[in-house]
């Protein structure tokens, strides 16, 4: 290790400054979604098989409610502009706007240049677990999704149930695409109800079960034409590792619901980035 400057405790004694402080954002109209939801009915829904992934299409100003409907399981969330892949989840830029994990009145932003809401959460139900004594929380964006990459670097092995394997099936029978094709929008997730944080002494990632149970459910309120891919990961609650057959899974639900005519009066789906794309050039 390197030695010690003398002014070591003086470096470390600087003050955290937030990048992002309280307020820099406009907050989204909650009290509006929660009437749309209050009058919301479901209109379509699939099933999300697991060890495996599947695809919805979620029109803009709709709900998308994404359901634990049997037994403790975590999900991989991919989202898209319907009829555009090129406009995808931003797991990093949302990690830094609104922290590790995310809860009702977090927004999900979409990739450059766009960079807008694709989003918005607006119900909870495990908004209640906070951050645990071993500094854990749910619906992380700071875990990629396991991969078969990772898994045959560690362990020599071949596993095609990883998320990441789960995703690009989906998306290619859903867009008509061929693996290769697909592989290449599958992106960095939005990891439903599973539950992480980061060893104290060391800064390392770890997950450990999840609190989630049959009947909980995360609601994301899509402020643009959305399509969803997600998958049951194969690590079930996650509280013993992934990328096997080993843990017990159980099935996920994505659910569309729509609000009453007239009841989003006003709203809008928002813009595209503003910003004017000349990078200094």
């Amino acid at each position: 290790m390197t030695q010690r400057p003398p002014d070591a405790d003086a470096r470390r004694a600087a003050s955290p400054v937030l990048v992002y402080p309280d307020g820099s954002l406009s907050p989204p109209p909650m009290h509006l979604y929660a009437r749309a939801a209050a009058t919301a009915r479901p209109v379509s829904e699939v099933i999300v098989p697991p060890r495996d992934a599947a695809a919805i299409e979620v029109p803009a100003g709709s709900i998308l409610r994404l359901g634990c409907p049997e037994g403790p399981q975590v999900g991989d969330l991919n989202l898209f502009a319907r009829g555009g892949l090129c406009e995808r989840f931003f797991s990093g830029k949302t990690r830094a706007l609104h922290g590790t994990h995310v809860s009702t009145g977090d927004r999900l932003w979409s990739c450059f240049p766009y960079l807008r809401p694709m989003a918005t959460i607006i119900a909870d139900s495990l908004d209640w677990y906070g951050i645990d004594a071993d500094g854990a929380s749910v619906h992380d964006v700071i875990g990629t999704r396991c991969d078969p990459y990772t898994q045959h670097l560690l362990s020599g092995e071949d596993y095609d149930r990883c998320c990441h394997s789960n995703l690009t099936r989906a998306l290619a029978t859903h867009a008509g695409l061929s693996l290769a094709e697909a592989e290449r929008h599958v992106h960095d997730v939005l990891n439903v109800f599973m539950c992480t944080g980061f060893t104290r002494n060391t800064g390392r990632y770890f997950m450990k079960a999840s609190p989630v149970r049959a009947g909980d459910h995360l609601d994301l309120f899509a402020e643009i034409d959305l399509l969803a891919v997600m998958s049951a990961c194969p690590g079930g609650d996650c509280g013993a590792g992934h990328s096997s057959d080993r843990a017990a899974c159980y099935p996920l639900s994505m659910t569309v619901l729509q609000p009453e005519p007239g009841v989003l009066s006003g709203w809008e789906s928002p813009p595209r980035n503003g910003y004017a794309g000349g990078h200094g050039a």
